[in-house]
């Protein structure tokens, strides 16, 4: 069998993106969009490529993102290869499958090509901005430098019409991670990409590789666009213009939901229209899993397979077999199958939202191919939680008592439609302050009736609970009236987002900053 991730990237050289020998199928993204590597030889600068160094307003005291202590950090993390590819954002037209919309995306394909380097690289990546509204990047779950960390006006100025912007930083730590805009309701269009880093000491053991995309639709069906419908929700109005009443989910105790969205997808296409993945039977195949949805919790099955989960947000865990997994906004999961013989549905149904997204596996010829509205027995099995998974014990963070402890309730209702962390509303001069080299304890008490999928930029947390330290993760579900704990180390010294990945929900307000102090 192959050990996949060596350096998938190890042969793009300045002789072009196809040179070398392609280690597994790239099923999920299309090829159509301008993410062109380049390599280069030499060390990582300091220089931000003709931008200057972004230093945000606020109160005096806090790190800048640009800062003296965050390029120490970055030197510390080494010099490698250097992989260079170019992004370009436009307005464009898509076809799901039979369905085509207008929307805007990273090149013409949904989901945007592939991004693929080697822990230890240097990633080099240029965007440009062809649309007619200021944007940014963000590359979600890595550990970077601050100012390279693409929240607009914290962290970067915002990339205007016409312009580009070179995010430079080191990739230290190898796993599954993905890229999409950090302004406004941009992330419910299609501007969003798998970014994949792998290991070149990879443990793992198998012969193919799918990374599979979920994504809850709206964007140019029947005139709806994600900041029409976020102007809905806050008028209070429904009925009509995609808002969804009486979702509800078991798994996620409660409301699931308040957006209609009339489609859901798995690598940019239609379950009537799938994604097909090929293999043979008995190929050892991993599945990297990425929520690039907005507002929807997946419940995902491979029919006929039960899954084993080897990492969640990037990081190993003890290996834990499931029949099905729930992964909200922003979470990946890689799981192990064992391909059996025939075609089988992979299926993403909406959670509480009575939808679905289908793929197929196909691992034989003439097979009867599953329909649209395939539901595998597995999604009604056993379902794994992030919190009852164990870190394998390379990643796990060795007991410590914390020096600090912030205590965060979430707040907000449907009703007002006014989603927050304490009753405040979100300030780009507010910040939580902790102090480099701090352990640092969160609690995040969900005052709300929704759950709620936090997400804390610029590190990874261990989620506590059941007498020991948890997996390792970057974004992780706080359920209704639930509280979540998690720890952390203050190593990576700047201006950090923590907010909800429901993207409705921080463009009301659900967003706060954790401000490391000098």
């Amino acid at each position: 069998m192959l050990a996949v991730g060596s350096g998938i990237l190890a042969g793009c050289s300045e002789s072009g993106p196809d040179a070398g020998t392609e280690r597994g199928p790239r099923t999920g993204p299309g090829t159509g969009s301008e993410a062109t590597p380049r390599s280069s030889a030499g060390g990582h600068s300091d220089s931000h490529h003709g931008h200057r160094p972004f230093v945000p307003k606020g109160p005096d005291g806090y790190i800048d993102p640009s800062g003296p202590e965050v390029l120490a950090v970055e030197k510390r993390r080494g010099t490698g290869p250097v992989r260079k590819f170019r992004l370009t954002t436009i307005e464009t037209s898509l076809d799901l499958g039979g369905r085509k919309v207008r929307t805007w995306a990273y090149g013409d394909t949904l989901p945007g090509r592939e991004i693929r380097i080697t822990a230890g690289d240097i990633l080099d990546l240029t965007l440009a901005n062809h649309l007619r509204e200021d944007t940014t990047l963000h590359a979600h779950g890595v550990r970077m430098r601050c100012d390279m960390d693409g929240v607009p006006d914290l962290t970067q100025a915002p990339i205007k019409p016409g312009t580009d912007f070179t995010y430079r930083f080191a990739v230290t730590h190898p796993g599954t991670y993905w890229l999409h805009s950090h302004s406004g309701m941009q992330l419910d269009r299609g501007l969003y990409a798998p970014l994949i880093v792998d290991d070149p000491k990879e443990p793992l053991s198998y012969d193919k590789e799918w990374t599979v995309l979920l994504d809850d639709w709206l964007d140019g069906v029947g005139g709806s666009t994600p900041d029409g419908v976020l102007a809905r929700l806050q008028e209070g109005r429904g009925g009509s213009n995609r808002i969804l009443h009486h979702a509800h989910s078991r798994l996620l105790q409660g409301v699931a939901g308040h957006v209609d969205y009339p489609y859901y997808l798995i690598n940019g296409r239609l379950p009537k229209a799938p994604t097909v993945f090929k293999a043979r039977p008995g190929d050892r195949i991993r599945l990297r899993i990425i929520n690039a949805g907005a507002e929807t919790a997946f419940r995902v099955a491979l029919g006929g397979h039960k899954m084993t989960v080897t990492h969640t947000d990037g990081y190993p865990v003890e290996h834990r077999k499931t029949d099905a997994l729930l992964i909200g906004m922003a979470e990946r999961y890689d799981v192990l199958v064992t391909a059996k013989d025939g075609v089988f549905p992979l299926v993403a149904l909406a959670e509480g939202k009575r939808s679905r997204a289908m793929a197929l596996l196909r691992t034989g010829k003439g097979k009867e191919v599953p329909p649209p509205s395939a539901h595998p027995r597995e999604l009604d099995g056993a379902v794994v939680p992030a919190r009852r998974l164990r870190p394998h014990e390379s990643v796990a963070l060795r007991h410590r008592k914390p020096d600090r402890e912030i205590r965060i309730r979430l707040t907000g209702n449907m009703r007002e439609y006014n989603w927050g962390f304490d009753h405040k509303p979100h300030s780009l001069t507010d910040r939580h302050p902790v102090r480099q080299d701090e352990r640092v304890r969160i609690s995040l008490i969900n005052a709300t009736d929704m759950w709620h999928p936090l997400h804390l930029h610029g590190h990874t947390f261990a989620v506590t609970g059941f007498g020991a330290v948890g997996a390792r993760k970057d974004t992780a579900v706080v359920l209704p009236h639930r509280k979540l704990v998690v720890d952390f180390d203050a190593d990576n010294p700047g201006l950090w987002m923590l907010h909800c990945h429901n993207q409705y929900h921080s463009e009301t307000g659900m967003m706060t900053i954790l401000g490391y102090r000098k």
